[in-house]
């Protein structure tokens, strides 16, 4: 069996041409969306994935925002910048992005975001909207990948999904997500992680499997059953090369199945793009 490609670029793709146009449309109305980012510190992988948002910002036209501060910022500092962006209405949406320099309070800063600004869809008020089946805005991984099943036509309404991760932006949130009684989720959602006892025994039943553990290598192709759609969204650098939690052989025994790049990061980028505009939509609303 050759399993089928799940490429996320190319509906990535799409969706950015469909953000560009709602984003002219908006514009045109006398609101421009903006995307803003907080950046503390210089590591190197936090840098390129700001550089990636802003670029996309600047390809779909939305206004983009960004603030780099220094690793020994204050907590206090910080603080001050999340406020001027939850106060300034050109910002329609912005991310801290992490992680942070380990003095400061990750969990503090987060909390400080305004629920109505957050995109990336973490902040316990959206989280706790998202439990209720309440309209906000969705965590943008999570989002990315139903969104790309549904696009390919994987069936997940009445399935037996397996997440492997729990982690707050992938595997909490992705399996209440794959949950809600709504067209294209209503699985039935096991979540599993690398401690988990007889991990093969699991996966071996499911109809979709999603790791994101961030483990090289931990799901093999005698894990699969045959057919099963199967989505890498969990990555780890091994000799500083970019592994996922895929093993090779799992694209001989599965039916459909995300590709090491181009699957699940561009997907997680295009949702980030769409909750910022949505936001602007939103604030446009309000403001009429």
């Amino acid at each position: 069996m050759v399993a089928r490609v799940l490429d996320g670029q190319k509906l990535a793709d799409e969706i950015k041409a469909q953000m560009a146009a709602r984003t002219r449309e908006l514009t045109a109305k006398g609101k421009k969306p903006g995307l803003g980012t907080i950046l503390v510190g210089d590591d190197p992988s936090s840098a390129r994935y700001v550089a990636m948002k802003h670029k996309d910002c600047g390809d779909v036209g939305i206004a983009s925002f960004h603030r780099h501060l220094s690793s020994d910022i204050s907590q206090e500092e910080l603080e001050a910048v999340i406020d001027e962006f939850n106060a300034d209405g050109d910002i329609d949406a912005y991310l801290i992005q992490l992680p942070l320099p380990r003095h400061l309070d990750e969990v503090a800063a987060l909390m400080r975001v305004d629920p109505d600004k957050d995109v990336d869809g973490l902040h316990p008020v959206n989280l706790g909207k998202l439990v209720m089946g309440a309209d906000g805005p969705l965590p943008c991984t999570p989002n990315g990948i139903l969104t790309l099943l549904n696009h390919y036509g994987v069936q997940t309404e009445r399935s037996r999904v397996v997440i492997v991760g729990r982690g707050l932006t992938i595997g909490r949130p992705l399996s209440l997500l794959l949950t809600l009684k709504r067209p294209g989720c209503n699985a039935t959602v096991t979540v599993a992680h690398t401690g988990t006892q007889d991990l093969q025994a699991l996966t071996l039943e499911a109809d979709v499997v999603i790791a994101a553990a961030g483990q090289a290598h931990l799901i093999k192709g005698s894990m699969i059953k045959p057919g099963a759609a199967v989505v890498g969204a969990g990555t780890t650098f091994v000799d500083g090369k970019l592994v996922s939690d895929l093993d090779d052989d799992v694209a001989d025994v599965a039916g459909w199945i995300t590709p090491r790049i181009g699957g699940v990061g561009p997907m997680t980028r295009a949702m980030l793009l769409l909750n910022a505009v949505l936001a602007g939509e939103r604030h446009y609303g309000e403001d009429r």
